[in-house]
């Protein structure tokens, strides 16, 4: 499995092929619909969730595996908490505005959605010319700060083998999961 650690190009076309499987069961699973995200922020329409708990549940199991195997590698990037609350808010602003995150957002584009487009994906790009242009002003003022968070991710913290924390949690979360429905 080295080989696969060491090609980047083989790691691009996996991220590729996941990616398009990833927009194709946000699709299927009708989390692309502006309809069914606003109803989950309404909280009238749990589609949302129980797409969004499924997936923790396979990654999870899957790191769990994959990870002792060492087929995978978890790479935790540092960063800030304070960094990561005011993008949070950013983000669910603009989230709470359009309707779309940007992996939903890509999905509606890919239904052919009009509003995902022009407010989506233009949203997206004028945002983060913004933030580009605004970023020195901001780090200077100490807007944006290096209070750096641990770069140890929660897979390495477990003592043992993480299935023995991860299918309790698959569990846990299965039961919100049928619960929901």
């Amino acid at each position: 499995m080295k080989i696969y650690h060491n090609n980047k190009s083989l790691q691009l076309f996996f991220g590729l092929l996941i990616g398009f499987a990833f927009g194709f069961l946000l699709q299927k699973g009708g989390v692309t619909k502006y309809d069914v995200i606003v109803g989950q922020l309404r909280l009238i329409d749990f589609t949302v969730i129980q797409v969004i708990l499924t997936a923790i549940i396979v990654t999870m199991l899957g790191i769990s595996i994959l990870k002792p195997m060492g087929i995978i590698e978890v790479k935790a990037k540092s960063g800030s908490i304070k960094n990561s609350v005011i993008g949070g808010l950013i983000f669910g602003v603009g989230f709470g505005i359009l309707g779309y995150c940007p992996g939903t957002v890509a999905g509606a584009v890919g239904n052919g959605y009009l509003d995902a487009l022009t407010g989506g994906v233009i949203g997206m790009l004028a945002g983060s010319a913004i933030f580009a242009l605004l970023f020195p002003m901001l780090k200077e003022k100490k807007w944006l700060t290096l209070d750096q968070h641990s770069e140890v991710s929660q897979f390495d913290a477990i003592k043992g083998h993480p299935l023995k924390v991860t299918i309790p949690l698959a569990v846990f979360f299965s039961v919100i999961l049928m619960l929901i429905h």
